[in-house]
């Protein structure tokens, strides 16, 4: 046989063998389940049958971060990108499509968390180690979920027990002498479950401000340590019965450089201690074949103290009462949801707020279900709040299944965000006018249409969105009254893959931004501050006998610090490393290494990150 012919034959060949593997592979995945999630509808949904854009972040993932922080993680899934002033326990923020950080809401096991005073929540004191999943939904969801779901939803989900009594443990230690302890036990029957799991991490941290010339800066390290506790019980006295009980509590302290112009006069050592905590009892009923209520009390807080060395400095705290009655209906056609939500919010702080309190009852309904080939999602709600009045939200959504692999949505809705106790009632101090009382919400049109395909493990999705902001709050000088004049306009597009081939893994996300300010001011036209127009995100990993590796690489483009676009943060690029072997069944060995070759980058203005560093531990996890 003539050599050429037989490198063609042995091209054929290695095609056809290629071919046949990856026929297998899909094949074999066709088998698997779809996730199941609740944040999307408010109801248990295949992710196969969603008309929006929503993605899950499993235990696995959260096990393969090592002392990543929760905005990081974030970060890597689609349509986020994230700021933090400084390393861990630092405050920080994400951006989901390109909107504000106080522009979308965190739910943990149902309930919202956050602070009343800054409109956000505080993702630096949620620790890693007490969460089991995390759904992330892009787009506005103030029809499911009220004020401030302008980007999309965060819903963070504590650990669960199920099966036979576990003992799970993890203990490891890395850069900046970093520590992390974690200890837990779980499990369950059909009458009751419960888990309880406890963790404590310490870190040295590096200096938070890295411009020398910075008024603020302190050449010091920045550490943070933290200890945390989760709880859940479950009791179902009979079928279709469950009573339970959830609870999450984060006691947190950072070290930051500050400045109090005052008698110091120069940078000093700050500190801040911040406590997060989230308790909650519901009752979960089925009060008929297609009939179940779900009744929720529960209360969330933030208390947030600042010192001076070893003086207090300021007191912010926030506490959110939440009482939740949700109903939902199985029809001959899809499911109804109907629900009336009771939501305190109170603040108390060293600051003299001229009011403390509001107050928002909220009803809602919804539809969701297939006819066919064709997927439907209707969304009402109204939130009569004490300080602005009356708001209503509403959203609708279109999907088709053309093959089993191919589908597409298009979906409209509307969202607002709620002014804060900041916004509306801080003092007048030091010649600044402080809050405006008469502020409206923010308020937005969302219009969005996603294709996906999908076949076994093997997942790929498009989408575009148009967003357009109005009523924006803006703190006009030169007395720096907050007044509702400024409008945006975020659209973009998103494209995602996720899969595997045997004994390979691989995903990837593209995100194309354009985030501009789109009000009558001297910034019009200009890119919003901290938001870049490209982002990517993607990962290769393998199992290999008892080694399970994996390997992430990050791009994210220039940003702007400010509203002119006159201080411009510089784009970069991450490469990440994970590896772990199994010892035994049950003991696994791991070790992360992130920003490998020590990029030297900024999220925010003068603030620093985290070198090249590694953290390595061993974990007893059984199975």
């Amino acid at each position: 046989m003539h050599p050429n012919t037989r490198r063609a034959a042995g091209a054929a060949t290695f095609t056809a063998t290629v071919a046949a593997l990856v026929s297998t592979a899909l094949h074999a995945a066709d088998t698997q389940l779809d996730p199941i999630v609740v944040t999307a509808t408010r109801q248990a949904t295949r992710t196969n049958e969603l008309t929006s854009d929503v993605s899950v972040i499993t235990r696995d993932e959260i096990d393969q971060a090592g002392e990543t922080t929760l905005a990081q993680l974030l970060a890597r899934q689609p349509g986020i990108q994230y700021v933090a002033n400084g390393g861990a326990g630092s405050n920080s923020g994400v951006f989901i499509r390109g909107a504000n950080t106080n522009q979308s809401i965190v739910l943990i096991d149902g309930q919202r968390i956050g602070s009343a005073t800054s409109g956000s929540a505080a993702l630096s004191r949620i620790p890693l180690d007490q969460i089991e999943r995390i759904e992330i939904l892009r787009g506005p969801a103030s029809s499911l979920y009220g004020a401030d779901a302008i980007g999309g939803v965060i819903q963070i989900f504590t650990r669960r027990g199920e099966g036979p009594v576990r003992v799970n443990a993890s203990t490891g230690y890395g850069s900046y002498h970093t520590t992390d302890t974690s200890v837990g036990i779980a499990g369950g029957t059909e009458l009751l479950s419960y888990s309880v799991q406890a963790a404590y991490t310490n870190t040295d941290g590096f200096n938070a401000i890295n411009n020398k010339k910075s008024l603020f800066y302190n050449r010091d390290r920045d550490g943070y340590y933290n200890r945390n506790l989760s709880a859940s019980f479950a009791v179902r006295p009979a079928k279709g019965q469950e009573l339970g009980v959830n609870l999450l509590l984060s006691k947190g302290t950072n070290q930051y450089d500050g400045n109090d112009f005052g008698t110091l006069g120069a940078a000093q050592p700050f500190s801040n201690d911040q406590n997060v905590g989230n308790y909650s009892i519901y009752s979960r009923n089925r009060l008929h074949q297609a009939w179940t209520s779900t009744l929720r009390l529960g209360r969330s807080t933030d208390d947030s103290k600042d010192y001076i060395g070893n003086f207090r400095d300021s007191i912010f705290n926030t506490t959110m009462d939440l009482v939740s009655w949700q109903h939902d209906i199985k029809l001959p056609v899809g499911e109804a949801l109907l629900a009336y939500e009771y939501n305190r919010q109170k603040v108390s702080s060293t600051t003299d707020y001229t009011v403390t309190e509001r107050t928002i009852n909220s009803w809602l309904a919804g539809w969701n279900g297939n006819l066919d080939q064709h997927r439907l999602q209707f969304n009402l709600r109204h939130d009569d709040n004490s300080q602005f009045g009356g708001k209503s939200t509403g959203s609708a959504a279109y999907g088709y299944q053309f093959t089993p692999q191919w589908r597409a949505h298009i979906s409209y809705g509307t969202a607002f965000r709620a002014p804060t106790f900041n916004e509306l009632y801080f003092p007048a101090l030091f010649g600044f006018a402080g809050g405006n009382p008469d502020l409206k919400p923010e308020t937005a049109k969302n219009t969005e249409a996603g294709v996906n395909w999908e076949q076994g493990s093997h997942r790929a999705s498009a989408v575009v969105y148009h967003n357009q902001v109005t009523d924006l709050i803006e703190f006009r000088p030169p007395t720096f009254t907050p007044v509702n004049v400024s409008k945006a306009l975020l659209r973009g597009a998103t494209l995602t893959y996720d899969g595997r081939f045997s004994e390979w893994g691989a995903g990837v996300a593209l995100d194309f931004l354009d985030p501009r300010n789109e009000g009558n001011g001297p910034n019009k036209g200009n890119r919003l501050a901290r938001r870049a127009e490209q982002q990517m995100s993607s990962y290769l990993s393998r199992s290999l006998g008892n080694w399970d590796l994996r390997g992430e690489w990050q791009l994210l483009g220039n940003r702007y610090e400010d509203p002119a676009n006159r201080v411009r943060l510089g784009g970069y690029g991450l490469v990440n490393l994970y590896a772990d072997y199994r010892l035994q069944r049950d003991w696994v060995l791991f070790a992360r290494a992130n920003n490998i070759f020590d990029k030297d980058y900024e999220t925010a203005d003068n603030y620093a990150t985290a070198g090249a560093n590694v953290f390595v531990g061993v974990r007893y996890a059984p199975k």
